[in-house]
């Protein structure tokens, strides 16, 4: 690598960070980020119809100027754009040229079980130097995408795009569409980085810690409040696993240095297909001074909202439409823990650049985010009020005094030297000493004369998760938060999508009421990296969940985690419960928030067995899967 791109990359990181300390970006910007960039106009290979050869194989990727290993499909990374049309029979030709086994999964496509790609559960895998046939009718339309389903080979590159275009008329108009994909590219084999985070915790790729100047100039936490997150054992800057420290975040295989450009005509509608097909990263997207409205969700039609960002889960897609003017703007995917961020440029003409905006401060997780949301306003909070929605936050010091007052009738100490001790006698009992380990009785719940407990170990807070060292916290309050902005995006001035913006375009085509409600927690312990549905990893014996075909459940899952965790059904759409009845969003893919629960319906018209995982790599890996098993009503499906 050059020293002037050396330097250039030290120079965003810099900027970068002062940027996330309030300090304008200004003069400091990396060349990348000026308007002198010659950008990359490339469209993404493409394959059509009815009769496709794809190839497994290793390849060296260039990333803003480096080059490193990667496994890609045909050649490049992201593979091929794959387009099909809406009622065509497809075959799809997938040679392994890899020493290793291989697979690809078609994610969100409706397939027979088959035809699905998951080693061990739909199919064997493909072996070193063979070919699989993966045959299948086209029966949806709309913005999907493909990757492998073995070991950490998606990590390492090997995804890419669908698009299939409906048999009839598309019910959205544009004049041009360009497909953007999102990644995030390491140098470091996913295998590597999957073995630091158990080695070494879930927080070894954190750089972002809270640090002395942070308490000094008041960004961060106050030292009290440091002192009781501690004794919970939980760190509120631990927003995500694997962060800009080691990845660069990728647009169609490029990254911010590289300048990936769509070109548009001035006053054109064009269509944004925007997939995340990141191993483990949520992004934020937006393109300031261009409004996008939502057109599409994983795939399905909703009707249009206009937005200026939203957050996109990992294997979630949106379609969104643009009407720019006769000038350059900037598309920004930012990482959830703002620790970098993907850049591309749209304009009307090859060579222009827009300057990119600074990174923003990272967010810290709160206890909303612990599932403290009803006790919370059970307490008195008034949770309008931006420094409540924070938590425990600097710019309300005493907020941390007067839940625990509320919650435990624990009042601090005027020696604060003893406060420690004395918070740790009060609650006696509590993991950790944490604020809210107690088995409270006497207090929110007496207004409804239940019994209920605040012990963030309480198994009776989650009947039917196998307690054990994999389940570090249980939710004391989970709270459906499918109306607040995602995690970081909450006080902006601007529009920021929620799930309940979404409406189906069309009504839905079950809307029968579910005659029977199974619960699901989200289950892990982030300090030895294990994580599990129901405190039962998929390595561990256990049952598969049962469906009978034609059924209709409910599901919800439950978050007693504090990181977010985007949760894929294969072979299945659902509806998200959201108020919207008949119309409600059809997804394949749901972003369950930290301490929160999402609740979707399903109608189990797929029979065969299924992954239901979730689709951060190394959660999945680390053991956070199951299988779905959907029999006739007069087989053995318990």
């Amino acid at each position: 690598m050059s020293e002037a791109l050396t330097f250039e990359r030290r120079s965003f990181l810099r900027a970068a960070s002062i940027a996330g300390a309030g300090v304008a970006f200004g003069k400091i910007m990396p060349a990348w980020a000026q308007t002198v960039s010659p950008g990359i106009v490339a469209t993404l290979p493409t394959v059509s119809g009815s009769d496709i050869a794809l190839s497994i194989g290793n390849v060296a990727l260039r990333v803003d100027g480096r080059v490193s290993k990667a496994i890609g499909i045909n050649g490049t990374v992201p593979g091929p754009l794959i387009r099909l049309r809406q009622g065509q029979q497809v075959r799809l030709r997938v040679t392994n040229t890899l020493p290793q086994d291989s697979s690809i999964h078609w994610h969100g496509v409706l397939v027979p079980f088959t035809m699905d790609g998951v080693p061990g559960v739909s199919f064997p895998g493909i072996a070193p130097g063979a070919t699989f046939d993966y045959a299948f009718p086209v029966v949806q339309a709309g913005t999907y995408w493909y990757h492998s389903h073995s070991g950490y080979q998606e990590q390492d590159g090997l995804y890419g795009p669908i698009v299939i275009d409906p048999a009839g008329p598309d019910p959205v108009s544009y004049d041009r569409e360009h497909v953007i994909i999102l990644s995030d590219h390491s140098p470091m084999l996913g295998a590597t980085i999957f073995r630091k985070l158990k080695q070494m915790g879930g927080g070894y790729f954190n750089m972002q810690r809270q640090t002395l100047s942070g308490l000094i100039a008041g960004r961060d936490q106050t030292q009290k409040e440091r002192l009781e997150w501690a004794k919970m054992r939980m760190d509120p800057a631990d927003i995500a696993d694997v962060t800009g420290s080691t990845y660069t975040f990728t647009i169609n295989g490029h990254g911010p240095f590289d300048n990936w450009t769509g070109l548009f005509t001035p006053g054109e509608r064009v269509r944004l297909r925007i997939i995340n097909a990141s191993a483990q990263t949520n992004f934020n997207v937006r393109i300031p001074d261009l409004p996008m409205t939502v057109v599409a969700a994983d795939g399905q039609n909703v009707r249009p909202v206009k937005v200026d960002e939203f957050q996109i889960g990992v294997a979630e897609t949106f379609d969104v439409i643009v009407t720019p003017g006769d000038r350059a703007y900037s598309f920004v995917s930012e990482s959830i823990d703002r620790s970098g961020l993907g850049r591309a440029t749209l304009a009307p003409r090859a060579g222009m650049s827009a300057p990119v905006p600074p990174i923003r401060p990272r967010p810290l997780t709160t206890m909303m985010d612990m599932g403290m949301g009803d006790m919370i306003g059970m307490a008195g909070m008034d949770m309008t009020d931006p420094a409540m929605k924070r938590g425990i936050d600097p710019s309300a010091k005493q907020n941390s005094s007067r839940l625990l007052t509320k919650l435990t009738g624990w009042r601090e100490p005027t020696d604060h030297g003893s406060m420690a001790a004395s918070a740790a006698a009060s609650m006696a009992g509590m993991p950790g000493g944490s604020m809210v380990g107690m088995d409270h009785s006497a207090g929110a719940g007496a207004s409804t004369g239940q019994s209920m407990s605040m012990n963030m170990r309480d198994a009776k807070n989650a009947p039917g998760v196998k307690m054990g060292p994999g389940v570090q916290t249980i939710s004391p309050m989970p709270t459906d938060r499918s109306g607040e902005p995602p995690q970081g995006l909450d006080g902006l001035d601007h529009r920021v999508l929620v799930y309940r913006d979404l409406v189906a375009l069309e009504r839905n085509p079950d809307v029968r009421a579910p005659t029977r409600a199974i619960d699901i927690h989200l289950t892990g312990n982030m300090e030895r990296y294990m994580w599990s549905f129901d405190g039962v990893k998929i390595s561990d014996p256990a049952k598969p969940i049962p469906f009978r075909l034609g059924e209709r459940v409910r599901v919800t899952l439950i978050n007693d985690t504090m990181m977010p965790h985007p949760i894929h059904l294969h072979g299945h759409f659902f509806e998200l419960v959201t108020g919207h009845g008949g119309s409600a969003p059809r997804k394949h893919t749901v972003n369950v928030p930290p301490g929160g629960k999402v609740s979707f319906d399903i109608t189990a018209d797929a029979p065969g067995d299924w992954a239901f995982h979730c689709h951060n790599l190394y959660h999945m890996a680390a053991g956070m899967m199951r299988v779905v098993t959907v029999r006739p009503a007069t087989g053995a499906a318990a």
